[in-house]
């Protein structure tokens, strides 16, 4: 047997191989909770993801309307490219069965009472039965809604997950995205300096 290979006839070198392939798996773990921890302590709200969207014309709204939500008995209207037509307007993507939603739900409904701002949703994955009792509770801060039952068109606004709002121009550009629920420091901080940025745009002259 030769001097170079161990009792099992392995050479040194294929076994030292062996020792790092098995520490491979523990070396990538220690490296992504390194990065983890990183972000954790780095003070960095998770909510300033940053969006591929953000400087882009917003994608296309053709959305069915929430049926029996009604104002004044008339019905709101679907989520259409209309309703947000040379508006500034945030699109708000909820759902009733989302808790975060029901906690950033009356910083919408002040929202709703800023006249410069027009506010929309788009319901995601719910049951009709289930939105309308969530609005007829906490109120309806939307002048439109749309319903999105297969989440076709939150993938199209690239959502991660919900709530989620997008900040659109008056040329339907969006501006600004809030990952999760608004607080009331990330509307004073944030959200309300986008929106006068915002209004300052010009509409383009079609």
């Amino acid at each position: 047997m030769s001097s170079e290979t161990g009792n099992n006839g392995a050479s040194p070198a294929r076994r030292s191989q062996r020792r790092f392939i098995a520490f491979v798996p523990l070396i990538s773990f220690a490296v992504l909770a390194v990065i983890f921890y990183s972000q954790l302590t780095s003070g960095r709200d998770v909510s300033e993801v940053p969006s591929v969207l953000i400087g882009t014309a917003a994608p296309a709204l053709d959305l069915p309307p929430l049926e029996g939500l009604k104002s004044d008995g008339a019905q709101i209207p679907a989520l259409t490219d209309a309703q947000v037509e040379g508006k500034v307007t945030l699109v708000n993507i909820w759902a009733s069965w989302c808790l975060p939603c029901r906690q950033e739900h009356p910083l919408l409904m002040a929202l709703a009472e800023d006249g410069r701002i027009n506010l929309v949703g788009i319901n995601y994955k719910d049951q009709t039965s289930n939105a309308l009792r969530f609005l007829g509770e906490l109120g309806n801060p939307y002048t439109a809604v749309g319903i999105d039952p297969r989440g076709v068109a939150a993938i199209d606004w690239g959502v991660y997950g919900i709530p989620e709002t997008f900040l659109l121009d008056s040329n339907g550009t969006i501006v600004f995205k809030q990952i999760g629920p608004f607080t009331p420091d990330a509307v004073r901080d944030r959200l309300m300096p986008a929106i006068e940025k915002a209004l300052s745009v010009p509409a383009k002259q079609s």
